[in-house]
């Protein structure tokens, strides 16, 4: 029985060394354009879910549904999280900061989050997910307008008309929003060496 505690203890030392020398070698990317690993997003995702079941708030969400409150919602969205989150347009019109990111935020009118729980979209957004682009909002938000954006979340694909109506002129890209704003200069092309 020693012995197998032994061999035992000796594979685990041996994995950790192992996978310390992995990563010190710099063959683990850490690129946010690199595609992830299986246990990376393993990992990430599983910390995550257990994380939520655990601290998000269960009850309901305290912000009223009302025509007023969706709309202050989208307002808020639109100030805070459409750079990153989209526009009315989803997938088919990322900013150029969310093609950036690693991990890619979701464009929610494509990858919504109706289903999700207004409480775990509250958690997201107020304490921010670790080692992804989401950061927390608890420090610039009051809770209100994060229950607030939260139950736009919730609610956005069945919106009444004002609130759809001014869903529709979000923009996700703070230059589409500025009136007689010069556009961007375009990129030299890079040569190839």
């Amino acid at each position: 029985m020693k012995r197998i505690l032994i061999g035992v203890a000796l594979t685990f030392a041996i994995a950790l060394v192992g996978a310390y020398l992995l990563i010190q070698s710099g063959l683990v990317p850490a690129n946010a354009d690199a595609q992830p690993g299986r246990l990376e997003t393993w990992m990430a995702s599983t910390s995550l879910n257990a994380t939520l079941l655990r601290n998000a708030p269960k009850g309901p969400n305290p912000v009223a549904l009302t025509d007023q409150n969706l709309l202050d919602g989208v307002k808020l969205f639109a100030q805070n999280c459409a750079v990153c989150h989209g526009s009315a347009q989803g997938a088919a019109s990322p900013s150029p900061l969310a093609k950036g990111l690693y991990q890619k935020p979701p464009q929610f009118a494509t990858d919504g989050v109706e289903d999700d729980p207004e409480g775990v979209s509250f958690w997201k957004i107020k304490h921010g997910i670790r080692l992804t682009g989401m950061p927390s909002f608890g420090y610039s938000l009051r809770d209100q307008q994060i229950w607030t954006i939260a139950l736009f979340l919730k609610h956005m694909d069945k919106l009444p008309p004002d609130a759809e109506q001014t869903w529709q002129q979000v923009r996700n890209w703070p230059l589409d929003t500025l009136p007689n704003a010069a556009p961007m200069p375009e990129q030299p092309a890079q040569s190839k060496q």
